[in-house]
């Protein structure tokens, strides 16, 4: 997708309200994080901030309306990891290049995947899991967010690294998997701790494993894959901000200081906290360099694991 030109910078931005596109469906990993931070980030800039829900294509009709919008700080995109640096390796022709067609400001939040199982799903170990799944051939599920998102290369990559077989059952969004999930209609999945560790305390998923090499503070009851003797298993994701490229500067930088700014207040550092969420922050060439090593990384891997890049 070529980049427009860039804008240029108003002496009085921000003058109107700022939109922040996230491409999942409201209550997800994305849409939590991102509606966390817009508050204070609308304090911060004396404006107004909005979240649009943009879903499906695992994020990528997300990022390209915000890649449709004038680059000028009005339109922000609150990212997940499978849409920028995931799809160069997961999705065929894909029409923007999350290296040239954005601009990244910051990374907000990382979290460690937690594997969650249904409540009537006879494992609640790893172990068990394993061989369970080994024991009952073509009888085991996971869902995901979507064909060839995080969760979907983590199952896959769990696969491979528990020599397991399992059907995977792609849904729209970390909501509706959860919600198939809690009704035994799939077995297992991956999600963030934002989203699954209420429903574990509830007694509506179990917590299977943590993807860390140390426990939650807010789930020490669940082990790590490390203690499970899978120590070289990782998925990392991540929520981060990103913008139309050619937007000026002054204005990623200035996103970027009121971004880190706000990490730093009791009120998110509380925030995350309780949900296990490991802060952000950085630089935004910090935040491009990231994005550029995983996605060589993952273009390296996503062959490895059976990912066929799709349409």
């Amino acid at each position: 997708m070529a980049s427009r030109p860039a804008a240029a910078q108003p002496a009085d931005w921000p003058n109107r309200p700022i939109k922040i596109v996230v491409g999942y469906p409201a209550g997800g990993s994305a849409d939590v994080t991102t509606r966390l931070f817009a508050e204070p980030l609308s304090r911060a800039l004396g404006q107004a901030v909005v979240v649009e829900n943009r879903s499906g294509a695992g994020g990528t009709l997300g990022v390209q309306a915000v890649l449709r919008s004038e680059p000028d700080g009005y339109t922000l995109y609150g990212a997940a990891i499978s849409e920028i640096s995931l799809a160069p390796a997961t999705v065929a022709n894909l029409p923007y290049d999350p290296v040239k067609d954005l601009e990244p400001v910051m990374v907000l939040t990382r979290s460690p995947y937690i594997l969650v199982g249904a409540p009537t799903f006879p494992p609640s170990t790893l172990k068990e899991l394993v061989d369970y799944t080994k024991a009952h051939p073509g009888t085991v599920s996971y869902s995901s967010f979507g064909a060839n998102t995080l969760t979907h290369l983590a199952g896959e990559r769990f696969k491979l690294a528990v020599g397991i077989n399992a059907l995977h059952v792609p849904y729209r969004g970390s909501s509706a998997s959860l919600a198939d999930l809690m009704g035994g209609q799939v077995q297992f999945t991956f999600d963030s701790p934002a989203v699954t560790l209420n429903l574990i305390n509830a007694g509506k998923l179990k917590g299977i494993a943590v993807v860390s090499k140390t426990r939650l503070e807010g789930a020490p009851s669940i082990p790590t894959f490390a203690e499970a003797g899978y120590p070289d298993f990782s998925v990392t994701s991540w929520i981060g901000m990103l913008a139309p490229a050619k937007t000026p500067k002054p204005i990623i930088d200035r996103l970027n200081k009121e971004l880190n700014t706000i990490l730093q207040s009791d009120e998110i550092k509380s925030a995350l906290a309780r949900s296990n969420i490991q802060p952000g922050g950085g630089t935004p060439d910090e935040f491009r360099r990231q994005i550029q090593t995983e996605i060589a990384e993952w273009k390296d891997l996503a062959p490895k694991i059976g990912i066929e890049p799709t349409r």
